[in-house]
């Protein structure tokens, strides 16, 4: 190496991050195709942990079920709060 090369750094917890966002983008699609309230079936889901909350079309049950609650809690509340 002659110290030229520029520096490849990546996150795993970004990555992680934009992985939930997308799932729980299709799973909101999903549920509003389908009629739903996304939001409320979304929350009903994380404090019940109910997957009936969440329709099986194009797989969304399945999906956001891939996803630890905590974690989601967790990364709804930091985008809450986050001034970026």
């Amino acid at each position: 190496m002659t110290g030229n090369e520029p520096t490849i750094s990546f996150s795993i917890a970004e990555d992680r991050e934009k992985e939930v966002k997308d799932t729980l983008t299709k799973v909101y699609e999903a549920l509003r195709q389908k009629g739903y309230n996304p939001i409320n079936q979304i929350v009903g889901y994380i404090l019940s942990e109910d997957p009936t909350y969440i329709t099986t079309y194009n797989n969304a049950r399945s999906l956001i079920r891939h996803i630890d609650r905590d974690e989601l809690l967790q990364l709804l509340v930091k985008s809450y709060l986050s001034e970026e």
